[in-house]
C-alpha cells in the first residue's frame, strides 16, 4: 500500500495525473550496543568523528587561508581574477552539500559517502600541493593542477559536510538526547578550533618558510592535505564501532517534486472553468498527502525571507579575499609580533568564540531588561547594518592607504629619479624632442633624491636627451622611456668620460608583506649576494644592475657576499613592509666595502591593526545574523523540513559568493568604491528584508505539531549539517 494516501477528488475537470508510488523505507536494523566512553552514555565512536571533523576543518580553512595570495603571487593572476576564482571555489563548496546529502540519503548511506568523498578530498589536496611546486611544469601546468585540485576539494568538503555531524548523531540511542546535544556542542567547538589554529599556522608555513627561493605554498597546502589524510584514517579506524543506518530517502527531493507537481498541475488546469484553490501548493493534493503539502507551505513562508540573504554572505566571505588583499598593503609589525597578511583572518573564529557567549549572556539580556522586543528578525536586520558599517570602515581604511601610497604615473607620464654615482657634483640637463629644457639639476655625489620627478610625454614612448657636465667634461646622451613607468638614471665615471644607464623601476609597491631589493655593483668584479639560504643573485661588474628580488621584511645586518677572490658582508639594515630598496655596492678608501641604501618606493605606513574594527563589526554581524537566522528558521518550519532549510541556507551562501564573483569581474571600480558599493547594496537589501520581516506573521511551534507529523516517516532525510560560518556552538 502506498504510504502517501491518494486524495480522491469528485471534480472531473482536472487533467489526469499519474500517481507516483513511493517505496516504503526498508526497516532499520536494531542498533547494536555501542562501547561507551569511561562508563558514560557517550559512544566511543563519537571520539573518532570529532577528531575527524577537527582535522578536516583544519585542512579546509588552512588551505583556504593562503588561497588568495597563492593566486596573486604564485599564479600571477590580477586581484580581480584572484578574488573571482576564490569566491567561485567558495560557492562550489556550498553547492556540493546538496549532492552529498542526496548520495547519502538515497544511495550509499552516510558512512560510505564520507569515506568515498574523503578519498576525493585527499586526492584534491595532493593535486593542489603538486600545483604549488615551482619545479613542476610552467604556468599552464600550475593553473590546471590548481583548478582540478580545487574542484575535487570542493566536491569532497561539500559532499561530506551534510553527513559528518548527522552521522555522529546517529551513534546515540534515542533516550540519550541530552548527551547528543552536548556532542553537537563539542562537534562545533572542533570546527572552530580547527579553523582558529589552521588560519594562524598555514600563513606562517607560507611566509616564514622559504622553498625554491620564494614563499612555500607547497608546504602551506601540503600540511592541510596531511591533516585530511589523518582525518580519513581516524574516521576509518572507528568503522567497527559505528552504527550505520541505511539510506532513508531524500526530503529535499520530495519537496522539490511536490512543488514541481503543484506548478505543472496548475498549468495544466488553467482553464477558467476550474475552481480556484486557496493556495498554489494545493494543486499537489492529487498526488501528495495533506500533511506534506502543509509542511511545504510553512517552508515556503520561511524561504521567502531567504531571498535577500545572499547579499549578507557576499560581504561576509570577502574576509579571505578583498580584506586579505587590503592587509598586504599595510604594515604588519604590531611591535610584539609580526603578522602575515593572511593571518588577520584568524580574528574571525577568535572573535566568534568571544562574541557568542557575550551576546547571549550579556548584550541580549541587557536589551531585554530595557523592555525592547529584540526579535530574531530584528537581530538579523541589525546584523546586516553592522556588516554595512564594517565595509564602510574597510572603505575608509582603503582610502587612507591610497593617500599614503606614492602617486602612480598616468597616461603619457613617467617618473624619473637621477642618481649621481660619481665622486663629485654633476649638472644634469634634460631636453625633449623640441630641445626644450625639462629638467636642470645639480646633483651631489651619492645624493638621495627626495622624490621622483614627473615628466610629461608627447606620445606613449619618447626619447629624452641628457646633457651631463662633470668638471671639465661635457657629455650628451639619449634614453627612451614609455608611459606609466618609473625610471632611474644612474650616472657614473667611466675612465676619463661619463656614462649613464637608464633602468626601469618597479611599478608599484610590493605586496604580501614582502620587500623588494636590487643592487648596483660599482666594483670591477662580479659579486654574488646571498640574501637567504634559498635566495642569491649575481650582480655584474662595472655598474651592473640586478633585477628586483623579493625578500622577507626584517633586519639584514650581515648579508654574505663574495667575488672571485674575496668574501665580505654588507649591512642592509631594516627592510620594511612593502618597500623597494636600491643598494649601491661601493669600495671606499676610508670605509671599505659597503652598501649605499636608497628607498625607491616607501614602506607601508598604515598599521594592520586598523583592520581590527572592521573584523569586530563583521564578526558581530555574523553572530547576530547567522546563528539567529537558523534558530528562527527552525522555529518557523516543521521538523520534517529542517533538512530542506539547511539546504536552502547553504544555497544562499553559494549565491552570495557568486555575487562577489560578478562584481569583481565586471564592476571596474577602485577598491574603496567597491567596498562602498557592497555596503550600500546590503543597506538596500536590509531595508527590503525589514519590510518583509515587518509583514511576516510568526508561527507558534504548537501550531506546526500534530499526529499527522508521523505520516511521512520515509522521507525523513539526512539532516544537512550547516556550519553557520563557524558560529554555531
Amino acid at each position: 500500500m502506498n504510504t502517501f494516501q491518494k486524495n480522491e477528488s469528485k471534480e472531473t475537470l482536472f487533467s489526469p495525473v499519474s500517481i507516483e508510488e513511493v517505496p516504503r523505507r526498508p526497516p532499520s536494523p536494531p542498533k547494536k550496543p555501542s562501547t561507551k566512553i569511561c562508563g558514560s552514555n557517550y559512544p566511543l565512536s563519537i571520539a573518532f568523528i570529532v577528531v575527524n571533523e577537527f582535522c578536516e576543518r583544519f585542512s579546509y580553512y588552512g588551505m583556504k587561508a593562503v588561497l588568495t595570495l597563492y593566486f596573486l603571487y604564485f599564479l600571477h593572476w590580477n586581484e580581480d581574477t584572484s578574488t573571482s576564482i576564490y569566491h567561485a571555489f567558495s560557492s562550489l563548496c556550498y553547492f556540493t552539500p546538496i549532492l552529498g546529502a542526496a548520495i547519502a540519503d538515497s544511495w550509499l548511506g552516510k558512512f560510505k559517502t564520507i569515506i568515498y568523498l574523503s578519498l576525493v578530498y585527499v586526492l584534491g589536496h595532493v593535486i593542489k600541493s603538486l600545483g604549488a611546486l615551482p619545479i613542476l611544469g610552467g604556468q599552464v601546468v600550475h593553473t590546471v593542477l590548481s583548478l582540478v585540485g580545487l574542484s575535487l576539494i570542493a566536491l569532497g568538503t561539500g559532499g561530506i559536510k551534510p553527513c559528518v555531524a548527522a552521522f555522529g548523531g546517529d551513534q546515540f540511542e534515542e533516550n540519550h538526547a541530552e548527551e547528543r546535544s552536548r556532542y553537537f556542542s563539542v562537534f562545533y567547538l572542533a570546527i572552530n578550533a580547527g579553523s582558529l589554529i589552521s588560519t594562524f599556522i598555514t600563513p606562517m608555513l607560507r611566509g616564514d618558510v622559504q622553498c625554491f627561493g620564494e614563499d612555500c605554498y607547497a608546504l602551506a597546502f601540503g600540511v592541510p592535505g596531511l591533516l585530511m589524510v589523518i582525518a580519513l584514517v581516524v574516521f576509518a579506524m572507528g568503522s567497527k564501532m559505528y552504527n550505520k543506518p541505511p539510506p532513508e530517502g531524500n526530503i529535499v527531493a520530495q519537496v522539490l517534486k511536490c512543488i514541481w507537481f503543484a506548478i505543472s498541475n496548475r498549468f495544466k488546469n488553467r482553464s477558467g472553468d476550474i475552481p480556484k484553490r486557496q493556495h498554489w501548493l494545493d494543486w499537489a493534493a492529487e498526488k501528495y498527502p495533506k500533511r506534506l503539502i502543509m509542511d511545504v507551505k510553512a517552508l515556503t513562508r520561511v524561504l521567502f525571507l531567504y531571498i535577500p540573504l545572499p547579499m549578507f554572505w557576499a560581504l561576509l566571505d570577502q574576509q579571505g579575499s578583498r580584506w586579505t588583499l587590503q592587509a598586504t598593503r599595510m604594515n604588519s609589525n604590531l611591535g610584539f609580533f609580526v603578522l602575515q597578511p593572511d593571518q588577520m583572518q584568524v580574528l574571525n573564529p577568535l572573535l566568534v568564540l568571544i562574541f557568542i557567549p557575550l551576546f547571549d549572556l550579556v548584550i541580549y539580556r541587557l536589551v531585554s531588561k530595557c523592555g525592547i522586543n529584540f526579535s530574531s528578525l530584528r537581530k538579523m536586520a541589525v546584523g546586516m547594518i553592522l556588516a554595512c558599517l564594517a565595509f564602510a570602515v574597510a572603505a575608509a581604511v582603503e582610502i587612507k592607504i591610497n593617500e599614503m601610497a606614492p602617486a602612480q604615473p598616468g597616461p603619457q607620464e613617467v617618473f624619473l629619479q637621477v642618481l649621481n654615482l660619481a665622486d663629485d657634483e654633476m649638472k644634469v640637463t634634460m631636453q625633449g624632442n623640441e630641445n626644450n629644457s625639462l629638467l636642470i639639476e645639480s646633483i651631489k655625489s651619492f645624493q638621495k633624491t627626495p622624490h621622483y620627478s614627473k615628466l610629461y610625454l608627447k606620445t606613449k614612448s619618447q626619447d629624452f636627451h641628457f646633457h651631463l657636465k662633470y668638471h671639465n667634461l661635457s657629455v650628451n646622451t639619449e634614453h627612451s622611456v614609455q608611459e606609466q613607468n618609473w625610471y632611474s638614471l644612474f650616472i657614473h665615471e667611466n675612465g676619463n668620460s661619463i656614462s649613464s644607464t637608464m633602468v626601469k623601476d618597479t611599478e608599484s609597491k610590493t605586496t604580501n608583506g614582502m620587500t623588494a631589493v636590487r643592487f648596483v655593483n660599482t666594483l670591477h668584479k662580479v659579486v654574488n649576494i646571498s640574501l637567504s639560504t634559498d635566495t642569491s643573485l649575481n650582480v655584474g661588474e662595472d655598474y651592473g644592475v640586478s633585477a628586483y628580488r623579493i625578500v622577507q621584511r626584517g633586519e639584514y645586518p650581515a648579508v654574505h657576499c663574495r667575488t672571485e677572490d674575496e668574501t665580505f658582508s654588507l649591512n642592509l639594515g631594516l627592510l620594511e613592509f612593502g618597500a623597494a630598496y636600491l643598494f649601491v655596492i661601493t669600495n671606499s678608501t676610508n670605509q671599505g666595502l659597503q652598501a649605499w641604501k636608497i628607498e625607491d618606493i616607501p614602506a607601508n605606513k598604515m598599521s594592520i591593526a586598523w583592520q581590527l574594527p572592521q573584523y569586530a563589526l563583521v564578526t558581530a554581524a555574523e553572530v547576530m545574523f547567522s546563528v539567529t537566522g537558523l534558530e528562527f528558521s527552525y522555529s518557523q518550519a516543521p521538523s520534517s523540513m529542517k533538512s530542506v532549510l539547511q539546504a536552502a541556507w547553504l544555497l544562499t551562501v553559494a549565491v552570495g559568493n557568486i555575487i562577489v564573483l560578478v562584481v569583481a569581474q565586471f564592476s571596474g571600480l577602485v577598491q574603496w568604491a567597491e567596498f562602498i558599493l557592497f555596503s550600500c547594496l546590503l543597506l538596500v537589501v536590509c531595508l527590503i528584508f525589514s519590510i518583509m520581516g515587518y509583514n511576516y506573521v510568526p508561527v507558534k511551534t504548537e501550531d506546526m505539531q500534530g499526529p499527522a507529523d508521523k505520516q511521512i516517516p520515509h522521507i525523513q532525510g539526512n539532516m544537512i549539517n550547516l556550519e553557520t560560518k563557524k558560529t554555531k556552538l
